[in-house]
């Protein structure tokens, strides 16, 4: 079973996550080829993760993003992040990664901030 889903809404690829619980290492082995496998389709070169559904994930899955988000600023790929549960948003602010990551309340917000630029929008 893929580990993650994959829609353009537009010129944006959002990908969604398939486990409520990414904890397992071969889940998480799996999530990650599946995220970097999808870098190159993001033909617009915007990506949006969604997390809706996802409840906790492991350091090894924060390992993957991380890698993830490398991949993206390597290729000029904007990575933006939304719906993100209050469990996982804590370890975002406790490794400080949600100064990182672009994150977003709803995939509607995430989707309109792609097309703002500097500070007024």
């Amino acid at each position: 079973m893929a580990a993650i889903t994959t829609q353009h809404q537009g010129e944006i690829l959002v990908v969604g996550f398939t486990d409520s619980k990414i904890l397992d290492s071969q889940r998480i082995e799996q999530v990650g080829k599946e995220l970097q496998a999808s870098v190159p389709s993001a033909t617009q070169k915007k990506l949006l993760l969604n997390f809706r559904g996802v409840s906790f994930m492991s350091s090894a899955m924060i390992t993957k993003l991380v890698m993830l988000n490398k991949t993206c600023k390597a290729q000029g790929i904007e990575l933006k992040f939304c719906e993100v549960s209050p469990n996982v948003m804590e370890v975002f602010k406790i490794t400080k990664l949600n100064k990182l990551f672009d994150i977003q309340g709803t995939e509607e917000k995430a989707i309109a901030s792609f097309d703002k630029k500097g500070w007024f929008g």
